[in-house]
């Protein structure tokens, strides 16, 4: 694949993790950021993926991202151990515990771009903000039309100056309601919005786990509910695979006006809807874009009144 075909590129983690629900274990399971978010955008558009992996990290991996048109170019491969996440969930499953974290191979991370062509939509995914200045420096606007970011509670704890000075140099930002209130340090989250939008971000969608999301876009508002399941799996990747899906679609169409961004949201809570029902990227695997447009005209029905 042609880098100079890729209209997306994302940043962030390519992990091993270790996922407990009330419905099973697994012990190494595909995961990341970066990995979820690829895997869902490369329904609507090729996309390229940013990352860095350990000597420990499973060839078949790296062939789940090869099933896709992902372009790995910048899979960087380090000696040592892949970022490792180790966490549970119990009976509500909109938050998640973390019980083990290890950067590993993320440590020493320094991104080093080389696109023929600069991709026009960058997302920067969960990653240390300090990472997410990098890219922006290399691929971020002007070279970028439409850039993005995703951040967590740790970020904004740890690392808020930094933070702030990428929400400062994007079009958009997408966090759970509970990251957005944190960042604003505000508990309605439409004041929450509108602060976030103050530092910088023209857009924000903030992802309401089983209720749906909600997008802020300079004076307008919209809100859409979640698609509805009868059972959630594995919600790790969910929020991922919304960007991955939304940002996807928005490249696919080249169009980021309220209305457009609204149905990208759609495709985004679609998309995520099937995450959920397996571990891992195991569902997303079965997964097709005809299967997508069904459901999407379902979840149309449901939403309209």
């Amino acid at each position: 694949m042609g880098n100079n075909q890729i209209p997306l590129a994302v940043i962030g983690t390519v992990a091993i993790d270790e996922v407990e629900t009330p419905f099973g274990k697994r012990d190494r399971a595909f995961g990341g950021s970066a990995s979820y978010f690829s895997y869902a955008a490369s329904f609507f558009t090729p996309v390229s993926l940013v990352a860095i992996i350990g000597s420990d990290f499973p060839s078949g991996f790296r062939q789940i991202l090869e099933e896709r048109p992902i372009d790995l170019t910048h899979l960087e491969s380090a000696l040592g151990k892949t970022f490792f996440w180790r966490g549970k969930y119990q009976f509500d499953m909109n938050t998640a515990e973390t019980l083990e974290t290890q950067l590993n191979a993320l440590h020493d991370f320094n991104p080093q771009l080389h696109f023929r062509k600069n991709p026009d939509f960058l997302f920067l995914a969960n990653i240390d903000p300090t990472l997410q200045l990098r890219v922006l420096d290399q691929a971020g606007k002007p070279k970028a039309k439409f850039v993005a970011c995703d951040t967590m509670n740790f970020w904004i704890e740890k690392k808020r100056t930094e933070l702030q000075h990428v929400l400062a140099r994007v079009d958009a930002i997408v966090v759970n309601d509970g990251e957005a209130r944190q960042l604003a340090e505000e508990v309605s989250l439409i004041r929450s919005a509108q602060k976030i939008h103050s530092m910088g971000p023209s857009k924000v969608i903030i992802k309401k786990g089983e209720h749906g999301a909600l997008l802020f876009d300079e004076g307008r508002f919209f809100a859409l509910p979640a698609y509805p399941l009868e059972t959630v799996f594995d919600p790790t990747g969910a929020g991922d695979s919304f960007a991955g899906a939304m940002m996807g679609y928005l490249a696919k169409t080249g169009n980021t006006e309220f209305d457009n961004l609204k149905k990208a949201i759609a495709y985004g809570a679609v998309v995520a809807s099937f995450t959920v029902e397996d571990f891992s990227l195991d569902r997303l695997r079965r997964l097709d874009l005809k299967q997508i447009e069904e459901r999407l005209a379902i979840f149309r029905k449901i939403c309209s009144f």
